[in-house]
Parts: C-alpha cells; sequence; structure tokens
C-alpha cells in the first residue's frame, strides 16, 4: 500500500510539474530533465510512469479538462438563465485559465498540438454550444446572433485571454469585454 501511495505521489508531482514546465516554456521547449528536476524525481521514476513526453503532456492536458469539466458541471447546472450561465462559464474559464497552470498548459497545449490527445476546448465547448442553443430557444438572444457564432466569439475571446495571460496581461479585462458583448457595439437604429 505504500508503494502505492507513493507511485500516486510521484505521478502527480510529475504531472504537476509537467504543467509549469510546458506553461513556461511550451512543449517543445519542456524538457523531461527540467521535469524531473522540478518535481525532484528521477528519469526512471519518470519512465516507469510515462513512456515519453507526449503521454506526459497528455496527462496534463486530461487534468487541465478534469478541473474545466468540473466547472462546465457546476455552472450548467444552473438553467435559469442559459445566457447567464454562458457568461459566468465564460468567466469561469477565464478565471482558471489564469489561476489553474494545468489549464492554462492545457489550453497552451491545444493550440501547440492540436491533432495530438485530448482537446481542451473539447471539455466546454459543446456546454456552451448546447446553452446558447437554450438561450436561442428562450428567445435570450438577440435576432441576428446565431449560437454557434457566438460559441465562435467566446472561443476566440477565451484564447485572447490565455495568450493575454502569458504577456503578464490580467483576464479580469474579459468581464467588461463580456458586458460588452451582451450589450452589442452598434447603436440602435444603425
Amino acid at each position: 500500500m505504500v508503494m502505492q501511495e507513493r507511485a500516486v505521489r510521484t505521478r502527480e508531482a510529475l504531472v504537476r510539474a509537467a504543467a509549469v514546465e510546458i506553461d513556461g516554456k511550451g512543449y517543445a521547449g519542456a524538457t523531461l530533465s527540467g521535469i524531473c528536476k522540478s518535481a525532484q524525481v528521477s528519469m526512471g521514476a519518470l519512465t516507469f510512469h510515462f513512456a515519453n513526453k507526449s503521454e506526459l503532456a497528455d496527462a496534463v492536458v486530461e487534468r487541465g479538462c478534469e478541473v474545466t469539466r468540473e466547472l462546465v458541471e457546476k455552472v450548467a447546472a444552473n438553467r435559469e438563465c442559459a445566457l447567464g450561465s454562458v457568461g459566468a462559464l465564460t468567466l469561469g474559464l477565464a478565471r482558471l485559465l489564469e489561476e489553474d497552470v494545468a489549464v492554462r498548459s492545457a489550453a497552451l497545449l491545444a493550440r501547440e498540438r492540436p491533432k495530438v490527445g485530448a482537446d481542451w476546448n473539447a471539455a466546454w465547448l459543446p456546454a456552451v454550444r448546447g446553452l446558447l442553443e437554450s438561450a436561442g430557444e428562450q428567445g435570450e438572444l438577440r435576432f441576428g446572433a446565431p449560437p454557434v457564432t457566438v460559441a465562435a466569439l467566446i472561443a476566440h475571446l477565451l484564447a485572447g485571454a490565455e495568450v493575454q495571460r502569458r504577456r503578464g496581461g490580467t483576464v479580469n479585462r474579459l468581464e467588461p469585454i463580456w458586458e460588452l458583448v451582451l450589450n452589442g457595439v452598434a447603436a440602435r437604429g444603425v
């Protein structure tokens, strides 16, 4: 039993260290030796748990997706106002991108390795689309704002929030942008 607990702790340390390394250096710049050093484990311990860097990156994405799915389930459970839930989910995802290194690394890996393994966007985008469909059916969306287009806008906003965070910005800027999206930018009659 002690051996299993140690193996779980080692695996967790490796995933956490990989998330930090990938967040800071990207997939190409992250090294297994740097991850081992950060996790304070040997290369043998790493290769016991993960056959290669790709497998380790997949574990980081899965961790980021787990955290993301927890938020999606929590927010999607509130079905009173679908558009309100979309806003809460969008802002919640932006906060996760700012605060959780595994989520941030999963989003980065979705851009850097789009055809490899799990995709962070798949952990939240279907829920956003579903909520927007409900918002459309409930008359919460303005005419000319199809759910698929609004979902694409949200994906772009979150991609921008992730990139902005990497450049030293804050995702708090997303809240007023979301308010602007809800209100629209065109004056009445334009």
